[in-house]
């Protein structure tokens, strides 16, 4: 059996689409999987049980470009199921058994979504694949018996981003809640975003910066080993749900309704003013200290 997943080019999504693809690796545990992504999500999948193939869907002219350039790699093959969370069409022109497209995303979380257009209930929650490498690195930068505190302080807009001195005010009253903790930064992809985590590595003395070189896996590793993560809105974020970590997404010029971080153990601090369009400084360091408190006593 094979089957086709085409998800997102965006890492957040990509990530959110996870437990989906868990649940047909499952269901279906002979099945060899192909994974149609953006580059930025390639390495989410590399360690994806009974992964035949990643395509990297690359840039072009336009949307329509990359759906045929899509097509033209996996036209003349036979899909025994296909999913495409991305609505894109491109798998309606594939020879295939069984075909699902997202169409109406409707209400709820991200996650929510993409299990309700499986038929999946409850929706399975996000997940990440590793390996006892990745968490042979993760031990060799975070030794265990430190509470490490993982910070996502970056994001690909700037509206997102919670200004970096409240992440600093925010570490040094968990540090007296929490003596001993360290602090963790994990870096984006971006150029300006990698320079946001070096200047935050700055302003906290001892703290480990976790480079962007790093495969998303060991990344995953790492936030396995966190007792709280704490970042804005973007990709690492819903990483570090997915990996287990307690997790506490920061949101003000986002909607925590549909990308409040999906896990186990996991809340949202939100800006005050209108949902989606409310300015980041807004959100208090108290407020964010209360949401964190309940999620650091599951340590």
């Amino acid at each position: 059996m094979r089957i086709l997943f085409v998800t997102s080019s965006r890492l957040a999504e990509a990530v959110l689409s996870c437990g989906v693809l868990e649940q047909l690796r499952t269901t279906y545990p002979k099945a060899r999987i192909t994974v149609a992504c953006g580059a930025s999500c390639a390495g989410l999948f590399s360690r994806l049980p009974r992964l035949e193939r990643v395509i990297v869907v690359g840039k072009g002219r336009g949307r329509d470009f990359n759906r045929f350039r899509l097509w033209r790699k996996l036209a003349g093959s036979f899909w025994d199921l296909t999913v495409d969370i991305r609505g894109s069409n491109v798998t309606r022109f594939l020879l295939a058994g069984q075909r699902t497209i997202m169409r109406d995303r409707g209400p709820g979380l991200r996650y929510q979504q993409f299990g309700a257009a499986m038929g999946f209930s409850p929706a399975p929650l996000p997940v990440t694949w590793t390996v006892a490498a990745d968490h042979d690195e993760a031990e060799r930068r975070l030794p265990a018996g430190t509470p490490w505190i993982g910070f996502g302080a970056t994001a690909s807009s700037a509206r997102k981003i919670w200004p970096a001195a409240s992440f600093v005010e925010t570490y040094l009253a968990i540090e007296k809640i929490l003596p001993g903790c360290r602090p963790v930064i994990f870096a984006g992809a971006s150029d300006a975003e990698r320079v946001a985590a070096y200047a935050l590595q700055a302003s906290l003395p001892g703290a480990v910066l976790m480079p962007d070189t790093l495969t998303l896996s060991v990344f995953a590793a790492a936030m396995s080993r966190l007792r709280l993560f704490i970042g804005n809105d973007n990709g690492l974020l819903h990483l570090a749900a997915a990996s287990g970590a307690p997790t506490l997404g920061l949101f003000g010029e986002s909607r925590a309704e549909q990308y409040a971080p999906a896990g186990l153990h996991t809340a949202a601090a939100i800006a005050p003013g209108p949902p989606g369009k409310a300015p980041m400084g807004g959100l208090t360091v108290d407020v964010v200290l209360a949401a964190a408190k309940p999620l650091l006593r599951l340590g």
